[in-house]
């Protein structure tokens, strides 16, 4: 696996992390629907919405804020896959789209958890 592939998989488990000591429930993790993934779907703690969380790793912000490279076509794929999966497994509560930026490596790490971060577009 590419450095930058396992640099994601170690942010995207900070922010499991960080959604359990939340009292997040994480129902899956990389959760596949053709060519889209959600990174993390979880129950609220208290378990009347679920989270679609798209989680954004980066070792700084001099380039640009990780929650900035969710744009509209970004949202639209996760849109498109958090149907499938609402259907899929006959979700009946609340659903949102959340961001977790995961910024910095090691002991010094910073997350930032956007919630309700956006309404996918329509189109």
């Amino acid at each position: 696996m590419a450095a930058h592939n396992e640099y994601g998989k170690w942010g995207e488990q900070q922010a499991v992390e960080y959604l359990q000591g939340k009292g997040y429930t994480i129902c899956h993790r990389d959760w596949k629907y053709d060519h889209r993934d959600l990174d993390i779907t979880a129950l609220t703690d208290d378990g009347e919405t679920l989270a679609i969380v798209e989680v954004k790793t980066r070792r700084n912000t001099d380039y640009m804020q990780p929650e900035e490279a969710v744009d509209w076509r970004k949202m639209r794929s996760l849109a498109i896959a958090a149907n499938a999966y609402v259907r899929r497994y006959q979700v009946n509560c609340q659903v949102r789209f959340d961001i977790i930026s995961v910024i910095g490596q090691g002991d010094d790490v910073r997350i930032e958890h956007l919630e309700n971060a956006f309404i996918p577009p329509l189109r």
